[in-house]
């Protein structure tokens, strides 16, 4: 099931990866077609402040992945809620404190990015001026739509999210036609259609946190400020990677302004925006990684982390390898989209064609650090941003400028992945002490880790006819491993009775409809977990709602419920897990 849960959210994963990505990659072009070179400098210069709000909205993003993975996880409701409460609450102060700097500060920090000091003849600096103003409207909405994706993901409401991003990029699409061909307002009203069509993204996700069957609830005397030490915690790798993004914009910008002058930095905002369309792909499945080995490294799974990475790696290479032609293949008419300057647009068309060679790595790269982070390796998977991001992919960049002009710069993200590459290897050969070959060399995961194979179980129903096979199968293993006959009947009585109800109620309309058994031996007591995909359903809770009276009524459930020593119910990225202990 694992396999088939990172298929399914993997598309609507990219798809929210883009949310930032798309309103960028439509401003670059408008501004590239109808307000020129200078506007496309000063769009460049903008961007790393664009980065640092993404920054933190990832962080908290992350934060939510991790924290809110581990309650769900277990069926913590409370501290889901707490999560869910701190996130809001930060994602407001963040906001407002961050929309005031910008407010305030416009002119210095304008300077500060590189757009020089302000004149009358430095016409990129008003146009960087305007650019913010515009777009720091947005932040809010900007900010909430990044902390919505998880939450969105993890409840399985996946169609909300493409049609949040859909409606966001419509929206600027017209607004920004509306800005050139009537308003005229310049980059301030290209930075302002991208605020509203955040806010059409915002509000289109947020109507589903006030709906009655939400899992998430806003309890603001859950809020402490451990927990939010804890959240913010949890995403500071994230932040790491994306502040050392913003380092590496601006290490660049100096670098190509340097060597290529004001083209050549025009020609890095094609680039990079064309460059995060890109990254959504790989983004996308790093992220799909990050929630399900959070969820599985609490449940202490390790068939399901091994399967987590060698689903994350084959998608890695398959996926973008397959962008990687593409982008190559297409790039002397995708240009084009964003400049209609000949020197620029044959720069971005050969930088393009370079920096695309680091896709396959760079996905490689970004899914084993999110993957190290959910299974609680942080440091590492901060000292992987740093190197990947900034610190390897800036010394190559700069070295081969020295030799290669602008196309060393363009040269340096290959080199950068590729050495960032060699160090995970590296790190994971010396942390497993021994030469090991293969995908599991890179899982990290300590010999003690979970339950052994030897003493786990696992079976999959995919129809009626399954149901009894698991059962037997079952039972024969836990008599293998020396449990009572007694317990063996129990635990069969339980597999048949919860998977018949759910055969019969749950597989319907949808063909690819499965169950997974796991029986898990601990300390000499078994323990059987029930997962399915089928509509949301808590067989615990629905129990204790039926009337006592009527002893037939649901006899299969209640019996199971009487039966067992603990039953445990979560729903998490719109899987029912139903967990007894015996």
């Amino acid at each position: 099931m694992i396999k088939k849960l990172f298929r399914q959210m993997l598309a609507t994963q990219i798809v929210s990866a883009m949310t930032v990505t798309i309103c960028m990659l439509i401003d670059i072009i408008m501004i590239g077609r109808f307000l020129g070179v200078p506007s496309m400098s000063a769009y460049g210069f903008a961007t790393p402040i664009l980065l640092v709000f993404a920054a933190v909205g990832s962080m908290i993003s992350a934060g939510i992945q991790v924290m809110c993975g581990q309650t769900m996880g277990v069926g913590d409701k409370k501290g889901t809620y707490a999560c869910y409460t701190i996130s809001v609450i930060a994602a407001a102060t963040v906001s407002i404190v961050g929309t005031a700097a910008v407010i305030i500060f416009t002119n210095p920090i304008c300077t500060m990015l590189g757009a020089g000091e302000p004149s009358p003849d430095n016409e990129v600096f008003g146009l960087t001026r305007d650019y913010l103003r515009g777009f720091i409207i947005g932040a809010p909405a900007f900010i909430m739509a990044q902390i919505m994706v998880p939450y969105m993901q993890m409840s399985g409401s996946r169609a909300r999210l493409v049609a949040a991003v859909i409606a966001m990029t419509a929206g600027d699409i017209v607004l920004d036609i509306l800005n050139v061909k009537v308003f005229h307002w310049g980059t301030f009203g290209m930075g302002l259609a991208s605020s509203l069509s955040y806010y059409i993204a915002a509000i289109i996700g947020i109507i589903y946190f006030f709906k009655k069957d939400c899992i998430f609830k806003f309890r603001l005397n859950l809020f402490s400020l451990k927990r939010c030490i804890q959240l913010l915690h949890d995403g500071i790798p994230t932040l790491v990677n994306q502040i050392s993004l913003v380092f590496l914009t601006l290490l660049l910008n100096f670098l190509l302004r340097q060597t290529g002058g004001e083209v050549a930095v025009a020609a890095y905002s094609v680039i990079s925006t064309v460059g995060n369309l890109c990254y959504s792909f790989s983004t996308g499945i790093a992220a799909v990684a990050l929630t399900l080995a959070t969820i599985l490294y609490v449940d202490s799974d390790k068939s399901g982390l091994k399967q987590l990475v060698d689903t994350m790696v084959f998608y890695s290479i398959a996926i973008c390898s397959v962008v990687t032609v593409v982008f190559i293949i297409a790039a002397k008419w995708l240009v084009p989209l964003f400049t209609e300057d000949a020197e620029a647009g044959q720069t971005a068309v050969s930088g393009l064609k370079l920096f695309v060679l680091s896709l396959v790595p760079c996905a490689l790269n970004t899914s084993f650090k999110n993957y190290y982070q959910g299974i609680n390796h942080v440091s590492h998977t901060m000292v992987i941003s740093f190197f990947q991001n900034f610190l390897l992919t800036g010394i190559s960049s700069f070295v081969l400028s020295r030799f290669l002009s602008v196309k060393g710069v363009w040269l340096g993200f290959v080199c950068g992945e590729l050495l960032t590459f060699i160090f995970i290897s590296i790190y994971a050969t010396i942390k497993n002490k021994k030469s090991e070959f293969g995908l599991m060399a890179y899982s990290l995961l300590d010999s003690d880790f979970g339950i052994p194979d030897e003493d786990v179980f696992e079976s999959s129903v995919e129809c009626a006819e399954d149901i009894l096979t698991a059962s037997q199968e079952a039972s024969d293993f836990c008599k293998k491993k020396g449990i009572s006959s007694k317990v063996r009947m129990l635990i069969s009585l339980c597999i048949e009775e919860m998977s018949n109800n759910i055969v019969k109620h749950g597989f319907k309309g949808r063909k690819d409809h499965n169950i997974d058994i796991k029986v898990m031996i601990r300390d000499g007591s078994p323990t059987l977990r029930i997962r399915d995909n089928c509509a949301k359903f808590d067989p615990v809770k629905y129990v204790k709602m039926q009337n006592e009276e009527d002893a037939v009524a649901h006899i299969g459930l209640r019996m199971v419920m009487k039966l067992v020593k603990e039953a445990n119910y979560v729903n998490s990225l719109g899987l029912n897990n139903l967990t007894l202990k015996l």
